[in-house]
Parts: C-alpha cells; sequence; structure tokens
C-alpha cells in the first residue's frame, strides 16, 4: 500500500492514481490546493494549464487570489469542493475534509473501488480536526521533533483576549502576525466581545474581507490610512491594529504589542520588548498533537512531510512509539526508508 501514497521532491503529495496535492506533478490529471499558505501553492500556474482539475474550497480560492493579484481561479479547470463533499474520477473518490489551520483549509481522503482509503492531513490544529481513518496517511510535520511540545497548561486563546484586553486600557494595541492568523485573532476577540474599533493596512484589510464573506465574526474594521483609523492611531485611542509580521520594525513602536507566533514550547506568553509580548497561537498542531492523529487515524502505513517540514524525526517517533511503518518523504540523499 505504500505506493498508494507518495511526497515527490517538490512537494507533491501524491495519492492513489489521479491526485497531486499542494505542487504540480506532470503525470497528475488532478490538482489538489489544500490552503491558501504560499508553500501548498507551488506551480499552481501549470497546473492551471496541464491538468483536468484543480481543486480547492471556495474560501481557499478567494483567499489565494486576494494573496497573489496575478492569479484567476475562476472557470476552467478550477472545480471547488466544499467539506464532505465527493468528486468521483475514473475510479476513485475524492473528499475534502474540514482541517482547522486557515479559513478553507482542507484534508483530502482519495478511495478507490477495492476500498483502499488514502489520506492527507494537509496543516492542521488537531483540537478542532475530524480525524480520518485511513489505511495510508500522508501527514503534515511542522513540529514534527519531540522538542516541539506546549507544555503549558494554558488556555492560550484566553490568555491572548486577557493581554489585549488589559492594555487597551492604554490606548491602541498593536497585534503582529501572518495572514489568517491575524484574521482568527480579530474572530477571537469579537467572539469575546471586545468591541474596540479594529484598525488594519489595505492587505490585511482585504483578507479579513474574504474572511467576513465565508462567515468569520469580525464585526467593522477600519482602513489605517483612512481618516477614522489615522484618528484612532494617531490619538493613541484604545483600538486593536493588526498589521502582518513584516510591519513589526516599523509599525506601533511606542505601543503596547503582541506578536503572535507558533514557534514557542516553553511558554504561553513572554515579554520580548519594553511594551511587546510574544502569545504563542498556532495553527500547528504541536509534537504530541501529530502523534495522536497518527495515533487515530488507524493508518497501516504512514509517510511524514520531509519537503516542508521536519519528517525524519517524526517518522522515526512514530515507528518507535506506535509500532506503525513510516518513513519520510522526499527522502534526504543517503537516507534509507528506515
Amino acid at each position: 500500500m505504500a505506493e498508494k501514497a507518495q511526497v515527490a521532491r517538490n512537494g507533491a503529495v501524491l495519492l492513489g492514481c489521479s491526485v497531486a496535492c499542494d505542487a504540480f506533478d506532470v503525470n497528475r490529471p488532478l490538482r489538489i490546493v489544500t490552503h491558501a499558505h504560499a508553500d501548498h501553492l507551488g506551480g499552481l500556474r501549470k497546473s492551471l494549464k496541464c491538468c483536468e482539475k484543480v481543486l480547492m474550497t471556495s474560501a481557499t480560492r478567494d483567499l489565494a487570489e486576494k494573496l497573489d493579484y496575478s492569479l484567476e481561479l475562476r472557470g476552467n479547470p478550477i472545480e471547488t469542493l466544499e467539506y464532505g463533499e465527493t468528486l468521483q474520477f475514473g475510479d476513485e473518490r475524492i473528499t475534502l475534509l474540514k482541517a482547522d489551520h486557515i479559513l478553507g483549509a482542507a484534508q483530502v481522503l482519495v478511495e478507490d473501488q477495492g476500498g483502499i482509503r488514502v489520506a492527507y492531513s494537509g496543516d492542521f490544529r488537531i483540537d478542532g480536526t475530524p480525524v480520518v481513518e485511513c489505511d495510508v496517511l500522508v501527514v503534515e510535520a511542522t513540529y514534527g521533533n519531540p522538542s516541539c511540545r506546549r507544555r503549558f497548561n494554558v488556555d492560550v486563546r484566553e490568555l491572548f483576549v486577557s493581554m489585549v484586553e488589559r492594555r487597551l486600557r492604554g490606548g491602541s494595541v498593536y497585534v503582529f502576525g501572518y495572514h489568517g492568523k491575524l484574521q482568527e485573532a480579530m474572530q477571537l476577540l469579537r467572539d469575546s466581545d471586545v468591541s474596540v474599533p479594529f484598525v488594519m493596512p489595505d492587505r490585511v484589510h482585504e483578507i479579513a474581507q474574504v474572511c467576513k464573506h465565508h462567515g468569520m465574526r469580525l464585526g467593522e474594521m477600519s482602513l489605517s490610512t483612512d481618516a477614522e483609523g489615522r484618528e484612532l492611531l494617531e490619538g493613541d485611542l484604545p483600538c486593536v491594529a493588526f498589521y502582518h509580521m513584516n510591519a513589526r520594525g516599523y509599525v506601533g513602536l511606542r505601543n503596547a504589542r503582541i506578536c503572535l507566533s507558533g514557534w514557542e514550547f516553553s511558554k504561553a506568553s513572554k515579554q520580548i520588548g519594553d511594551r511587546e509580548y510574544l502569545v504563542a497561537l498556532s495553527d500547528h498542531s504541536d509534537f504530541d498533537g501529530l502523534i495522536e492523529y497518527v495515533k487515530r487515524s488507524r493508518a497501516k502505513k504512514v509517510i511524514t512531510d520531509n519537503y516542508r517540514s521536519q519528517g525524519a524525526a517524526l517518522a522515526k517517533e512514530i515507528r518507535k512509539r506506535l509500532g506503525v511503518s513510516a518513513f519520510p518523504m522526499p527522502r534526504a540523499p543517503g537516507q534509507t526508508t528506515l
């Protein structure tokens, strides 16, 4: 069954006979985009030219278009599938299932006529992701090293909301993160009844509008370049300003600042500047979550994604802890299967 799934050297996750996920493969008529992050959009223009169908959720399509204005993802060969919908292609059934990561993120399940189930987890957080039971599993490995464990017994989301609420008493609060995570932070605050104005630059605002269109609860938002937004920020009035992490070096330097990062495992939050804090708000499962997903999937064979992340370390631990056949792909030069 191992040949039912592979990760090619260009990062394409190959499932069954027909499907390539998250990169282009010349021999696969179907391309699936699991979500709109750049490391999963590789070769998309080539896929649009060469593949019979390019599949993704409608939310992923809309986000990808906003993140790259040169992409045109309407009409053939684009086909959107929502969670739980199935496409029959030849002798295979392809289904997209929810992954708790960013808006529109999906897992992929391919079933053949013989009932063999081959799945790709895509990127995910286990708490909000339904585990796919399967025979062969390709699993992400972003935090696949055993050192990547969040040992703190704290609800990071509640912590983040509390930190923002306290700092709003002193004026504007700046939140820095990446697209997708920023909008999640907005919804966390709105769900916790934080009603102050949200201010953001054009790019963050465009992504937020897509998220609102697809059901995220973000409330009213102002552009940082509009009169209202400028007045709030220049007057240091109570509001939350959301900026991409790339703006951290030059925006809101005199204000309370919160940076959202998944690469923090020892503490839920820590001070990194005079008025600046890092909060461990991640959109990936840690090592324990990855192991738990594999265990619950009941997969007989597991391939760990060694193109985007730490697949070799995770495969070793799966074999040791679960007794399941597991190996990283693509393999590094000189690396053996076991």
